[in-house]
């Protein structure tokens, strides 16, 4: 009966009989499926993960449409690919409002909704946050100081407590809630007993910790009666490549070490099953929408499952389709797009490549020369796939958020390179070198960020210097090395490499803000002043250009030019405490205590641990005459 229930879901019905589902998605980050048990992984204990296996449809061939935890999510919560949503990276673009994801529509009948996010990958500023009731990132990005990993990354006991709070807190019925756990990202630190359990092989030991807090999470929804009624979803942003093709990680390739991800589904009343069916990340959220008898919009270009959920064949295949734009948008470099059907896998590229995955899935052995008419017909199939999902008037305009330097050098800590120095548009009438030629430049420079993000900036810099013999007119490298020399203190080294990078990119914003904190350390003001006016002309949303203007007028004892400054800071970020107590410090210095309280009083409601906030806004009360409420935040400033 509960199978016949099922098939009848495609049907319209009633709103009043719609299944009474939960619904609960659990991303894993970087998680390759052949490294869980359920999918024959024999060397590793995930027993929660496997157990969800077991009571759900688990998919073998579920691929993601981008390698990239970003873009890759917001496939997954849209429906659609990087083609329509115009997020192909993490540069610092924003899902548009108004988006239809599968967030504001379920908030839209009726559910409850939340997500509890562990990495400042999917931070609300680029916009995944639409219809969510909670959004918890709340990474203590550092103001306008560098933030590094440990600082920002955030474990996923930690995430799952979170949502067990909000769980215990009985929202209303029903609710939709997104847990994201980072673990087995990259640097892989897992902690004991995990780390002992599997010494030599951390990249195990994070997915065996991922999955006991899937447990935990299994455990409280158990316990609250949620789980039997729940529609359960497991999937994985993407793999990793630990090593294949000379990918130490992900980002870069279109290999299947990075596409292949886990997909388990679980919906009440269906029968546990392995499906075999070529399925793709865009079709998680039709797949949902049908099942809760939801109308799916028709932005979404994913295909539902449920039918294969429910043991039926499907109607019409998934569209494998996936692309890598790094290597374009960073580095100037050729684009890569991929195409699965039938077995075979055709790669667009420079050379392009062609792969028969059924005898060859490592894709270690192109047939691109000696299968011509198979690659003919794929590439057809892959460029009116491009075409179809492509809008009219080309991918939206995606929104630019307010610029968040700190949020940016937190992603490059992360193992990013969080700077876009290039458009699409470059590879227009150009032969572009192919990313494999180019794999060891990128792993030096991958290599490279990962000693930056340990301190280690001399090292990090021969490595870049290294790469700048390949790529010599390279941006990226030229701006990552201008931080190398930043944080050595060699100042003329690194504005002079900013500059380059000017040079090269006039309209590069964050190499113009970086070129005045380069200026800025060794007094050089008025230098640091043009740069940081050029940074605001370039990008009108940098509230860390205009906080440091206001630094630049304050040195130079121009109190009113500062205030404007550090007001257009506050403009652009209302809860930008930095700025707010600059402004209070200004203000008592023109014996304006009022408007200093004001100010400092903001401060502290934002970051109530800013000691120097508290300081000064106790200067302001003693101004003032109110002896008690100074001495109060005179104590707050020496709590430690």
């Amino acid at each position: 009966m509960a199978i016949f229930a099922l098939l009848m879901l495609g049907f319209p019905r009633a709103a009043a009989e719609r299944p009474a589902y939960d619904v609960v998605l659990i991303t894993v980050d970087t998680l390759r499926p052949d490294h869980l048990g359920c999918y024959g992984y024999t060397s590793i204990q995930t027993p929660h993960i496997d157990q969800l296996a077991r009571a759900g449809a688990r998919f073998t061939q579920a691929f993601t449409p981008v390698p990239i935890t970003l873009p890759a999510h917001t496939s997954l919560l849209t429906g659609a690919f990087p083609l329509a949503t115009g997020v192909h990276d993490f540069t610092g673009n924003r899902v548009s409002s108004g988006t239809a994801t599968l967030a504001r529509i379920l908030h839209d009948h009726g559910y409850s909704t939340a997500a509890f996010i562990g990495a400042p990958v999917l931070d609300s500023r680029f916009g995944l946050n639409q219809g969510f009731d909670t959004y918890f990132d709340h990474f203590d990005l550092g103001g306008r100081e560098e933030v590094h990993l440990d600082a920002i990354k955030r474990r996923g006991d930690q995430v799952v407590d979170e949502a067990q709070k909000w769980l215990k807190l009985n929202p209303r019925q029903p609710v939709f809630l997104w847990v994201h756990l980072y673990d087995p990202h990259a640097p892989y630190s897992p902690p004991e007993p995990y780390a002992g359990r599997y010494r030599g092989r951390p990249y195990d030991g994070e997915i065996a910790f991922a999955d006991a807090q899937v447990g935990r999470l299994m455990d409280a929804l158990t316990q609250l009666g949620l789980l039997e009624k729940s529609l359960v979803v497991l999937v994985s942003d993407h793999g990793e490549s630990l090593g294949e093709h000379g990918e130490k990680t992900h980002g870069f390739f279109v290999y299947n070490a990075t596409l292949h991800i886990a997909c388990i589904v679980k919906v009440p009343g269906a029968a546990p099953r392995v499906v075999a069916d070529e399925v793709s990340l865009v079709d998680v959220m039709p797949t949902v929408l049908q099942a809760l008898r939801i109308p799916i919009p028709s932005s979404v270009q994913g295909r539902s499952l449920l039918s294969l959920v429910a043991g039926r064949s499907a109607e019409n295949p998934s569209n494998l389709y996936a692309e890598s734009y790094p290597p374009l948008l960073h580095f100037g470099w050729n684009l890569l797009r991929s195409l699965e059907w039938h077995g075979w896998k055709y790669i667009e590229t420079t050379r392009p490549e062609l792969y028969d995955t059924r005898t060859d899935p490592k894709e270690l052995k192109s047939l691109f020369r000696t299968q011509q008419t198979v690659a003919q017909e794929m590439s057809n199939r892959l460029r009116a796939l491009v075409s179809r999902y492509t809008p009219a008037t080309g991918a939206p305009a995606t929104e630019n958020a307010p610029t968040d330097l700190a949020l940016l050098e937190s992603l490059r800590s992360l193992g990013y390179i969080a700077v876009s120095t290039g458009t699409i548009t470059d590879a227009s009438g150009k032969v572009l070198p192919d990313p494999k030629d180019r794999i060891q430049v990128y792993e030096l420079v991958s290599s490279a960020l990962t000693d930056d993000e340990q301190g280690h900036y001399a090292e990090s810099l021969r490595k870049l210097q290294q790469a700048e013999k390949t790529e010599p007119l390279s941006r990226t490298i030229r701006f990552l090395m201008a931080g190398d020399y930043y944080h050595l203190n060699d100042f003329p080294h690194a504005a002079a490499y900013y500059q380059s990078v000017l040079q090269l990119d006039p309209k590069n914003s964050v190499a113009a803000y970086y070129l005045g904190l380069s200026q800025l350390a060794p007094g050089d003001l008025d230098g640091a002043e043009h740069a940081f006016q050029h940074a605001l002309e370039l990008d009108p949303a940098s509230f860390s250009a205009a906080f440091n203007l206001g630094v630049v007028y304050t040195r130079r004892k121009q109190p009113q030019a500062a205030i404007q400054a550090f007001q257009r800071a506050v403009e652009i970020l209302p809860d930008y405490a930095e700025a707010h107590e600059a402004l209070g410090e200004l203000y008592l210095y023109l014996n304006r205590p009022q408007d200093a309280v004001r100010e400092l009083e903001r401060a502290v409601a934002v970051t109530p641990k800013m000691a120097k906030a508290h300081y000064q806004l106790g200067r302001a009360y003693a101004a003032l005459g109110l002896q008690e409420k100074a001495q109060k935040e005179f104590d707050c400033a020496k709590a430690p």
